[in-house]
């Protein structure tokens, strides 16, 4: 066997269909398109959600809801949680630095510290945000509050 006589396994390649290229060829008058309508004609597209003529589910169901393009998302840390977290890795100082690199938080989350809960020890916090109770009850611990961007 040599470069010259390389062929195709049998059966691998198949004639390309040429359609519309006149009645000889098996695919010409319709080109496989049957008769008149808008499908046989070119440029046709059905829009999307077009259901024959149907009033589409979109136009059936009512609108709903609004989602504000300024909505800023926190990630909620309640007192409790705040607790559990000194409990189980002894921090003194809390941050979102050092609650993403302890797999707590994304790294781009903003944090905002909630009331519910108790808390029994001192820490520093620094978020993104915090509730009045929030920082009334760490301080009252003798800890701090550090919001940062304020």
């Amino acid at each position: 066997m040599e470069l010259h006589n390389l062929k195709p396994a049998q059966g691998a390649t198949h004639k390309r269909k040429r359609i519309a290229r006149g009645q000889g060829s098996g695919y010409g008058g319709t080109a496989g398109r049957g008769h008149k309508g808008a499908k046989s004609r070119s440029g046709h597209k059905i829009k999307a959600g077009f259901e024959g003529g149907q009033t589409p589910l979109q136009r059936r169901l009512p609108k709903r809801g609004f989602k504000s393009p300024n909505r800023v998302e926190y990630v909620a840390l309640n007192l409790d949680r705040i607790q559990e977290i000194v409990d189980k890795y002894s921090m003194t100082e809390i941050n979102p630095e050092s609650l993403h690199s302890k797999g707590i938080v994304g790294k781009r989350d903003l944090i905002k510290i909630l009331g519910r809960g108790e808390l029994s020890a001192s820490v520093q916090v620094t978020s993104h945000a915090a509730s009045s109770t929030a920082k009334q009850a760490i301080e009252e611990k003798g800890g701090s509050v550090n919001i940062l961007g304020a």
